[in-house]
C-alpha cells in the first residue's frame, strides 16, 4: 500500500489500513510508516496453475477489501482487490484533506475493482 496526498504524492504516515474478506472478517490492521508504505501482508491465495489454464472452473485470485482512514482525510474504500498468486499486489490510496471536500467529511470515496474476465 501507498498512501500519500496531493498528485505530488506526499507521503501520509500513520495511515490506519485494514484489509478484510468480502465478509468483512479482518486480515490485518496496519499504519503506514513516514514514506506512507505498510509493510507486506500475506494474503490466501489459490495456486498459481488456475491462472495458467482456462475454463478450471476456480477463481485465480482472492478479493479483499481495504480501508484507509486518517484524521482531517476524506476516507478511502477499496473493495474487491483482487491478489493472484506470486504477485505482490501494491495498492495507491490517495488520501484527499477534508479541507479542499467540505461537503464529504462523513463520505468515504469508494472505489470497486469489477471481476476480471479470466
Amino acid at each position: 500500500m501507498h498512501a500519500y496526498t496531493s498528485n505530488a504524492q506526499i507521503p501520509l504516515e500513520d495511515v490506519a489500513v485494514m484489509v478484510t474478506n468480502p465478509d468483512g472478517s479482518a486480515i490485518a490492521m496496519r499504519l503506514t510508516d513516514r514514506s506512507g508504505r505498510i509493510e507486506p501482508i500475506p494474503i490466501s491465495v489459490p495456486d498459481l496453475a488456475a491462472s495458467q489454464t482456462p475454463d478450471t472452473g476456480i477463481i485465480p485470485f482472492t478479493n479483499v477489501n481495504i480501508y484507509a482512514r486518517l484524521e482531517n482525510y476524506e476516507q478511502i474504500e477499496a473493495e474487491n482487490v483482487q491478489i493472484f498468486a506470486d504477485t505482490v499486489t501494491d495498492q495507491n490510496l490517495e488520501m484527499i484533506p477534508l479541507s479542499e471536500l467540505p461537503d464529504k467529511w462523513t463520505k468515504a470515496e469508494i472505489f470497486r475493482t469489477p471481476a476480471q474476465n479470466l
